[in-house]
């Protein structure tokens, strides 16, 4: 299928605004937290946790999809790249929200700290189940992984930026002047950032696996620390990996509302690419925890069943059901079929859907390990609290668009056998989009 890039793409940014709205959901996330820090600071802190899990899945997701179709060349996303990358710019705000989760939870929070002396097969995990590391490697391995994933958003971006007029907004005059220190000229500094982009791009997914496998192995898999999937890390990535899918369809279904450029360059190809993919993902989800289900069912042994029993019993079977329909039955069944994945309506939908339920996934991951009988199941301040790093999370994003080019100007090089297959697969291919 031939991939038509324009020779001239239109320089367009989202309007500023709505940092009053923004502010306001911050604000009531922080009155939530601190609210529920007064009532039960164990569940408060569990939804803060979970909250900064999914947040986090969802920027990082969206930048390694960009990394992922660096990888391999890909063409067909040329309009949505600059959008996936743009969720770096909540990175920042994540790591310094990390911070009071590294420096304020210990007892409270997990089980293994009071356990240790007493429990000798967590004894026997000490190296790896201890405060001193723990703090060291989330900080360490975070840092790290935020690090390399805004310089590769970094990369993307600069080669724009000698690009687009001056239009008298300050913001994006200060930022142009900043992120262009050194220019070589344009020719040299595409061939630099791409050379660079693809030498980095192979090395971040492996960081990405690692560090988000720590996360989840520290923020989640230790609240019950006899339990243990070699699976969960792999599970939680890949379902962050999804959930930045999820947010590229969500994001390109608003932006075309909101100009005639947009509409006209994220067309049939890209919302039919993104519906496949937003699919195939919601299988390999499934497919990842029926894999961990299944084992754990058939073996019987109880120190393996318990994180399971704990999820499946009342009162957390009802959410468990309602997880499972949200990431696997609504988007498998709404996006089965062609004509969803090519009407916006039904792939914003459904691309919305697949992000609720990963939130919830993200909720069941920590909550019922840290609930206690008569602690509220689901209590009211932890979509409160989900307001407020929303407010962050879009005032980041909205920042983003507002400040650099939302369709990527500069366009990598295209290797001479990828342009020879487009042009024998042209002719067959010319009236799928019709």
């Amino acid at each position: 299928m031939h991939i038509h890039v324009p020779d001239e793409i239109p320089v367009r940014y989202v309007r500023r605004g709505g940092g009053t709205l923004f502010g306001a959901m911050v604000v009531v996330g922080m009155v939530a937290f601190g609210w529920g820090l007064t009532q039960d600071a164990q569940t408060a802190w569990g939804s803060y946790v979970a909250n900064w899990l999914f947040f986090t899945s969802v920027a990082m997701g969206a930048v390694m999809f960009a990394v992922v179709t660096t990888i391999v060349k890909a063409r067909w996303n040329w309009s949505l790249r600059r959008v996936s990358v743009s969720f770096a710019a909540f990175l920042p705000v994540a790591f310094l929200l990390l911070l009071p989760m590294l420096l304020g939870l210990r007892e409270q929070y997990f089980p293994w700290i009071e356990e240790m002396a007493h429990d000798p097969i967590l004894q026997a995990k000490r190296a790896y189940l201890n405060v001193p590391f723990l703090v060291t490697r989330q900080f360490a391995g975070v840092a790290l992984l935020f690090g390399l994933a805004i310089y590769f958003a970094y990369l993307a971006v600069r080669p724009d930026l000698r690009l687009v007029p001056d239009d008298g907004d300050p913001s994006r005059k200060v930022w142009r002047e900043r992120l262009t220190a050194g220019w070589l000229g344009q020719e040299a500094e595409e061939v630099r950032s791409w050379q660079r982009m693809t030498r980095l791009a192979p090395a971040l997914v492996m960081v990405y696996a690692v560090v988000m496998s720590f996360m989840t192995f520290d923020w989640a898999m230790s609240l019950e620390p006899h339990w243990f999937s070699t699976l969960f890390g792999g599970w939680f990535f890949m379902g962050a990996f999804w959930t930045g899918i999820a947010v590229t369809g969500v994001s390109m279904v608003w932006l075309r509302r909101e100009d005639a450029a947009f509409r006209m360059h994220m067309e049939l190809q890209q919302r039919h690419d993104i519906g496949k993919l937003a699919f195939a993902f919601c299988v390999f989800w499934t497919y990842l925890f029926w894999s961990q289900y299944l084992v754990i069912w058939y073996g019987k042994l109880p120190w393996e069943q318990a994180w399971m029993v704990h999820r499946a019993a009342p009162p957390w079977g009802s959410l468990s059901v309602l997880t499972i329909v949200l990431c696997f039955v609504v988007p498998f069944v709404g996006l089965i079929g062609r004509q969803p994945k090519l009407n916006p309506r039904t792939l914003g939908l459904f691309t919305g859907v697949i992000l609720v339920g990963v939130w919830m996934e993200r909720y069941m991951l920590v909550a019922p390990s840290l609930w206690q009988e008569g602690d509220p199941v689901f209590p009211w301040y932890h979509p409160a609290i989900a307001l407020g790093f929303l407010g962050a999370f879009l005032f980041s994003i909205r920042w983003a668009w507002a400040t650099f080019p939302v369709l990527q100007l500069w366009q990598a090089p295209v290797p001479a056998e990828m342009l020879e297959a487009e042009r024998v697969a042209g002719g067959a291919d010319a009236g799928d989009w019709g």
